[in-house]
């Protein structure tokens, strides 16, 4: 069975850093797109990050541009997102996502519907 297990997530102060991680079972990871998403309470959730299955291209929302990388080892099973300069903005549930899209996600990479498999969630709290 195809499981997403996202771990890192925790308590931090303003302009510190977490990295988040999730490793995949169950899927070839190499064949499929992956990304991050966040949601808080009672909100939507938003696309924070993608990237391709080689992990050649990435995408970021703009909210995130420039503080949080995303990047993937396939041979680990595991894809990561580094998050630099937090805020209490960046407070939420976050998740990662896989999807598979030979042709690409184009114009979809942050869009929760164009994503199949999703983990648990992991907290992040950041406090001012």
């Amino acid at each position: 069975a195809q499981k997403l297990v996202e771990s890192g997530g925790g308590s931090v102060q303003a302009g510190g850093s977490l990295r988040l991680s999730c490793l995949v079972s169950g899927l070839n990871l190499d064949e499929y797109e992956m990304g991050w998403f966040r949601q808080a309470p009672g909100k939507k959730r938003e696309g924070v990050s993608h990237i391709s299955p080689s992990g050649d291209g990435t995408r970021y929302a703009d909210s995130v541009k420039g503080r949080f990388t995303i990047y993937r080892d396939n041979a680990k099973n595991t894809l990561y997102l580094q998050m630099n300069i937090l805020s209490p903005d960046d407070t939420d549930m976050y998740y990662c996502a896989a999807g598979f899209s030979p042709g690409g996600m184009i114009g979809m990479v942050l869009n929760e519907e164009a994503y199949s498999y999703w983990g648990q969630g992991t907290q992040d709290t950041v406090s001012s």
